[in-house]
């Protein structure tokens, strides 16, 4: 009739009490901790305990170990991306999930860039354009000059929510940008449109930049139908789902 106790393990209270501490802003980044023998008579546990906990939060980027001490700290965005694409990958999102969801974002993230846009980013973009139009042929360039277009426009944006929010995707499109292009060799319209695009956001023209995004981002998913993968395949079976020539 009854159901067993979830007890939670002491080092786990120690990682999750400390790591509240943290993400509650009551310890900020570059405050020293407690050294393990401080936090050990402090909360009453053992060293050992103390210690696993605190690994814990090492692995996830919130603490950093300086010399024998330890500060907090806080993770870098690749970080955080590249745990989130790995849970995607795990929970076995699928493509048509992955598209639905940057479709969205890259769209609200090009809109607000079009009115926040800075000049140096300009520029950053026109470079990115012209190092695309130069290395044309060379699809890993193209595919990863692709993703920094579309970072930039994101750090255009001057939203961090977002940022933390579309670059674990980002991260996932990459072995699809590349099988894309391999396969169907459109990397002409993928510059084409990133000069379209470049172009709006220099006039400012926010309903121009969003249609343009949205075509843009819908340009991939028929790359997809095209090449004949499923859309809704989880994304860890895109590379063998690609029909061999």
């Amino acid at each position: 009739m009854f159901a067993k106790l979830d007890v939670t393990p002491a080092y786990r209270r120690v990682s999750d009490m400390v790591g509240e501490m943290i993400t509650s802003g009551q310890l900020s980044a570059g405050d020293w901790l407690p050294t393990e023998a401080e936090l050990s008579d402090q909360l009453g546990v053992n060293r050992s305990t103390v210690r696993e906990g605190l690994r814990g939060l090492e692995h996830e980027g919130l603490v950093r170990r300086d010399g024998k001490r330890l500060r907090v700290a806080i993770p870098h965005y690749g970080e955080l991306a590249s745990r989130a694409s790995r849970a995607l990958v795990l929970h076995q999102i699928t493509f048509r999930e992955l598209f639905e969801a940057s479709h969205a974002m890259e769209t609200i993230t090009a809109t607000l860039a079009a009115k926040n846009i800075t000049d140096d980013q300009l520029r950053a973009l026109e470079k990115n354009i012209a190092e695309m139009n130069a290395s044309i042929d060379d699809i890993d360039s193209v595919v990863a000059l692709d993703i920094e277009f579309h970072d930039i426009i994101g750090e255009a944006a001057n939203n961090r929510a977002l940022s933390l929010a579309r670059e674990p995707i980002s991260l996932l499109f990459y072995p699809a940008g590349r099988i894309i292009l391999s396969r169907l060799e459109t990397q002409k319209r993928v510059l084409d449109a990133h000069r379209k695009i470049y172009s709006l956001m220099r006039e400012r023209d926010v309903e121009g930049v969003e249609t343009w995004m949205k075509r843009h981002m819908s340009d991939m998913k028929r790359g997809y139908d095209q090449i004949g993968i499923s859309i809704d395949g989880p994304l860890d079976f895109v590379a063998a789902a690609v029909p061999d020539n």
